[in-house]
């Protein structure tokens, strides 16, 4: 009995040496700060700098992994990340080129915990400075490091999460624009000292909430208010230019000594008052008048599916035109945001990512200080407009949260992101639920409903409901007569019958219906970290170069030569609100006798190697062969399983994941020669589903071949290729 008791003890004082080794490692490794600095960039992106030993620093990109990234990214406050970036995207750094060869697990608490060169040394010049993607959520509860860096005038304004708390009294009103400002800050809110507080700081807050304007707030209900609540200060002011598009761009101020209640002894918690844009104020008189010309409006959004996004079209001689992208950055599309009502800009977007317009180009190289009342007011080169409909430039805006999504709901589907359509409304004098009359329902009708709900585009709309039983309160028919143009931003706001409803089919089985899609997004980061190369002889390969995943010169090769094959995994996940399911009926799918497996979709994903100019070099192809559900999110039942040729899909918050060691999971290099290449991925490349989003379907990787080894890295989603776009077009499925 007692040799089991002895192994036991000395298992367990052999890991408390570990533990502690380990602790004290992780102690000894030098503290240090991040920041995200550089040109043209997003506040959850840029060059990867150091604070260490009282200076800042950059880091070299030799060795730099999507791990290290991680790394980089979480210990800034965000959850992950999603690429990194060598040779200087972000622009040159300057000072100290702080680490190099950075090898990390991406389990480091610290960037100072990965094995390097040591801090200083290094062989880099500043054109290899790496910069990183992160992802936008921030992680609950992180408690941010200013204690080092404060004086710096470029410390950015870093918090969780940012809201406008309205009073009892406020909180009925749709949309809420003035209440107490507060930040979430190590998971608790806290209020902000108004001594240093300016309109330029409320003008970012109100851009951000989707207000184009701040306005004076009487501050004696307030004061009264402020005197009665418990108060949490938070430490620091802020300074804002007043053009930031989030209050993440704003420079941080000065630090204030925290003593309870009296931190803010000369002042009171930060009160913010907004304008409402005029299609969101409870009034005509009470919206932004000014910045929403209604009569003869100078700009306008097109090709969007939600709210406040779309391709930037300009009237000029009394013709619509596009704006090009070069240049185009948050700070011009900021300015459309707010000339049309919104809030600030969430993105601008290049490459036509909305849609090509037509007719003329008329602005190109937009510059724009950020306080112009309209985008025609910004400065523009007049004479280069020699771009094309590829480079149209769109916005996504922040717009006010108005609870459109409450007066509407999708009844009886099989997810919720369908069924039949029923709205509130008026009978006998009370707000009741019904639905809506299917005479002339259209896709317009259906597009407004899915914008309502925040779902995006329209797959199909329904004249006949009855395999979908609804809410058996709500049959009554309660609106009829439904015509919309399709920008409308709620379906009552369409033209309709009003309080005379006339419904000659009647409801039941012919009330409205509609239907979301689904969208794919394959995930950058599974592809990068799977890459390797492997050769295979050809004897081996017969059933894929049957179904055309090798090269053509491997028609002709002899039976014991080898192919050199670029593997990887990619798992594609389903982002969209209905499930992905192949077009083709089960009986109409290909039955493949060598690999002994159905084809619902002959081409799933298309597989390149480019040279930098663009020209394919080699290229393999993935064939649906098997359309399921591999992963699913927490919570989330599996629906699809190909065993014994069961139905193929991909549910909405599921992944199919095809791993590198599948045949045709591949693209054949055997011919291909030392060099930079580009290596793309492109899902549903033909079109043949409908999605909500074709522009996240493409992922592309810079890589390098010496002849023995391929490197990937900086592995991304990108702005779909508008002639691919074209391409597909033919077997597109209209939405």
């Amino acid at each position: 009995m007692l040799r089991p008791v002895a192994v036991q003890c000395l298992v367990s004082t052999l890991l408390s040496i570990w533990a502690l080794s380990n602790a004290q490692s992780d102690s000894n490794a030098p503290v240090i700060q991040l920041r995200l600095a550089g040109e043209k960039r997003k506040h959850y992106e840029g060059r990867v700098e150091v604070f260490y030993n009282g200076e800042w620093g950059t880091v070299c990109d030799d060795d730099f992994s999507i791990y290290a990234a991680q790394v980089v990214c979480r210990e800034l406050g965000f959850m992950d990340a999603e690429s990194w970036s060598p040779s200087a995207k972000y622009g040159k750094g300057e000072g100290r080129i702080w680490l190099d060869n950075l090898h990390c697990t991406g389990g480091e608490k610290s960037l100072a915990q990965c094995e390097s060169n040591g801090f200083g040394v290094s062989d880099c010049k500043h054109s290899e400075d790496v910069g990183v993607a992160c992802t936008q959520k921030r992680i609950p509860g992180f408690q941010f490091i200013r204690n080092q860096a404060n004086n710096d005038e470029s410390l950015t304004v870093q918090v969780e999460d940012v809201r406008i708390r309205a009073t009892y009294s406020h909180r009925r009103r749709i949309p809420i624009t003035d209440g107490f400002l507060e930040v979430k800050d190590g998971g608790k809110w806290r209020q902000i000292c108004n001594e240093d507080w300016t309109e330029k700081n409320s003008r970012v807050i109100c851009g951000m909430y989707g207000f184009p304007g701040e306005k004076r707030v009487n501050m004696r209900p307030y004061k009264l208010l402020a005197k009665r609540r418990k108060k949490n200060y938070w430490g620091f002011s802020v300074n804002c230019t007043g053009n930031e598009a989030d209050l993440s761009d704003c420079k941080l101020g000065r630090e204030i000594e925290l003593k309870g209640n009296h931190t803010c002894e000369k002042g009171m918690p930060v009160v913010v008052s907004c304008v409402p844009g005029r299609a969101f104020a409870p009034s005509v008189s009470a919206g932004f008048s000014k910045a929403y010309r209604v009569e003869q409006p100078l700009v306008r959004l097109r090709g969007g599916a939600m709210i406040g996004e779309g391709r930037v079209e300009v009237l000029k001689n009394g013709e619509w035109g596009t704006v090009c992208d070069d240049n185009w950055d948050i700070r011009a599309a900021t300015v459309v945001c707010r000339e049309l009502g919104f809030g600030s800009a969430k993105e601008a977007l290049t490459g036509a990512r909305l849609g090509q317009g037509i007719g003329p180009v008329h602005m190109n190289e937009v510059q724009c200080s950020g306080f112009e009342k309209s985008l025609t007011e910004c400065y523009f080169n007049r004479e280069a407009l020699g771009c094309s409909h590829e480079e149209d430039a769109a916005v996504r805006c922040h717009v006010p949260a108005m609870g459109f999504n409450k007066r509407v709901r999708l009844s009886g589907g099989r997810n919720p992101y369908e069924g039949r359509v029923e709205v509130l409304g008026e009978r006998n004098g009370s707000l009741v639920w019904g639905t809506v009359c299917s005479d002339s329902w259209g896709t317009m009708e259906a597009m407004v409903v899915c914008r309502q709900l925040g779902l995006g585009f329209a797959s199909h709309a329904f004249q006949e409901t009855y395999y979908w039983q609804g809410d058996a309160s709500a049959d009554a028919i309660v609106m009829s007569g439904v015509r919309c143009s399709g920008t409308e931003l709620t379906l009552d706001q369409c033209l309709h019958h009003g309080r005379h409803v006339d419904c000659p089919k009647g409801g039941g089985r012919f009330a409205a219906g509609v239907s979301s899609a689904p969208d794919l997004v394959l995930d950058a980061q599974v592809v990068e970290q799977t890459t390797y190369l492997e050769d295979r002889p050809m004897y081996i390969l017969k059933c894929a170069q049957e179904e055309h995943c090798l090269s053509s010169s491997a028609d002709n090769a002899d039976p014991s030569s080898y192919r050199r094959l670029l593997r990887f995994s990619s798992q594609i996940h389903n982002n969209g609100q209905t499930d992905f399911r192949p077009r083709a009926a089960h009986h109409s799918w290909i039955w493949h006798e060598c690999h002994r497996h159905y084809h619902s979709m002959e081409v799933f994903t298309h597989y390149d190697l480019l040279s930098l100019n663009g020209t394919k070099v080699a290229e393999g192809h993935k064939a649906s062969f098997c359309l399921e559900d591999t992963h699913c999110n927490e919570g989330i039942q599996k629906k699809y399983e190909c065993a014994n040729f069961g139905a193929q899909g991909i549910s909405v918050g599921c992944s199919d994941t095809y791993r590198h060691d599948i045949d045709c999971q591949w693209i054949d290099i055997t011919d291909l020669k030392p060099g930079d290449y580009l290596f793309q991925v492109v899902i549903n490349p033909n079109f043949e589903v409908a999605e909500s989003d074709y522009t996240n379907n493409i992922m592309k990787c810079r890589s390098r071949y010496d002849g023995h080894r391929m490197w990937t890295y900086n592995c991304r989603i990108v702005l779909f290729n508008s002639k691919v776009l074209k391409s597909g077009l033919k077997n597109r499925v209209l939405l």
